[in-house]
């Protein structure tokens, strides 16, 4: 347990906050540290703060009795060690999948899908809000928030509605109809902002500040938030054997997950969890939001903010806060960022969709068809274990296919036509 003596928002004073094996927040700029607390900003250089651990043993076979979520990493989050007797939405353990298919129409002979789709709300946001959730109740909050391009708007309602917390969810007024109803059913409050997400957030900041008891995910608690996506990476090595892979795909937003997942990997090899090897991480942008991948291109480390203009409109973050350090993760394993383009996305989605089965967002369309430039510009090497992850379900953004798919044919109801039909496909 650690002590801190920080103000609660619920009005304590002193609290003794148990987050498990987390120790205080550190600065990822100047390496400042602070006691655990709801806070995002270094007060000494304003750089962002992640949480800094002293973890115990872990083992294997601890992980392995644990739940069938991602509760089972619990000694490795900053949570409390009670997280599993509070109501939540349990996400995590999603399947990792063998592609053959996907993997020969790509050129890569050890293919896997980590198919996040799987989740409560059916994204990887699930886990990340999870984390936040047992953080800010254990912090003194009461009200979960959150901006959101649409998968966390989902999350952070669904999570809420389970925990009988309130909730606050600032949306773009353009967000798809299928996210904002996915949100809207767990009748907390949703706020429709004429704006892109860059503008939600800044209003977010400025309503996190004075709203003290208003837990907002990815701004006040974000270091918390941020260390679900962690499972993830945690997931993929445990799933493979406890391995690494040699080569992972991750769809940027704010960059975070990239990040994230990199730590995790990090961590489970200075654990001895895995044998620490080699791996190389690559990032995937659409080109109409790709300020990452176009400063990786241009040898920069500064990531210029742009203006959003894409159909992966949960990619869409043109001032992601985590840029720059998914230029120095892909850099140090030896990766790359690029981005394809509208059209690419949705025939990457068709394209998983028909070698695996696997129905993905605009942001899966984003990994898949950022795997097939990177294999044909010689970056993704076609002959190492790799891993594509598909973070969303299709189901949020049917706009992207719909007038580009249907029924193969309208037929008479006749076995006549029927056959004709099939002979016109070859069958």
């Amino acid at each position: 347990m650690t002590l801190t003596a920080s103000t609660r928002p619920d009005g304590g004073s002193t609290a003794a906050y148990d987050l498990g094996p987390a120790r205080a927040l550190s600065c990822r700029e100047c390496g400042h540290q602070i006691p655990l607390a709801a806070e995002f900003a270094c007060p000494q250089c304003f750089g962002p703060l992640e949480v800094a651990y002293d973890f115990g043993t872990v083992t294997r076979e601890s992980i392995e009795a644990g739940p069938k979520s991602i509760w089972r990493y619990r000694q490795l989050l900053p949570v409390p060690s009670t997280v599993q007797e509070h109501p939540n939405t349990e996400p995590g353990l999603t399947r990792l999948i063998k592609a053959d298919r996907l993997g020969a129409a790509l050129g890569l002979r050890n293919l896997w899908v980590k198919d996040d789709t799987g989740n409560p709300t059916h994204s990887f946001k699930d886990r990340v809000v999870a984390v936040a959730l047992a953080a800010a109740r254990e912090l003194g909050f009461s009200v979960l928030a959150c901006p959101s391009t649409g998968n966390l708007a989902n999350a952070v309602a669904a999570a809420a509605a389970r925990a009988g917390w309130d909730s606050v969810v600032l949306i773009p007024s353009s967000l798809e109809q299928a996210k904002v109803l996915t949100t809207a059913v767990y009748d907390g409050t949703l706020l429709a902002v004429d704006g892109n997400y860059d503008d939600v957030n800044r209003l977010a900041t400025e309503l996190a500040a004075e709203h003290e008891d208003w837990a907002f995910v990815n701004v006040n608690v974000r270091p918390y938030y941020a260390e679900g996506s962690k499972t993830l990476g945690y997931e993929v090595a445990e799933q493979l054997g406890w391995r690494l892979p040699e080569q992972i795909v991750v769809p940027v937003a704010s960059g975070s997950q990239l990040t994230k997942v990199d730590k995790g990997f990090t961590e489970l090899g200075k654990l001895g969890l895995v044998e620490p090897t080699p791996y190389r991480v690559f990032g995937a942008q659409a080109t109409g939001c790709s300020p990452v991948a176009k400063a990786f291109e241009d040898g920069h480390d500064v990531v210029q903010p742009v203006r959003p203009d894409t159909i992966a409109r949960s990619l869409a973050i043109g001032n992601p806060a985590d840029g720059p350090y998914v230029l120095d993760a892909v850099r140090r394993t030896g990766g790359a960022v690029a981005h394809v383009s509208d059209a690419e996305v949705v025939d990457g989605i068709r394209l998983l969709a028909r070698t695996e089965g696997v129905f993905a967002e605009t942001a899966g369309g984003v990994t898949v068809a950022t795997a097939k430039k990177l294999v044909e510009s010689g970056k993704l090497d076609p002959d190492a274990e790799t891993v594509l992850l598909i973070t969303g379900d299709g189901l949020k953004t049917l706009d992207a296919v719909a007038g580009q798919i249907g029924p193969s044919a309208t037929v008479p109801s006749t076995s006549k036509a029927v056959r004709e039909a099939l002979a016109a496909r070859g069958l």
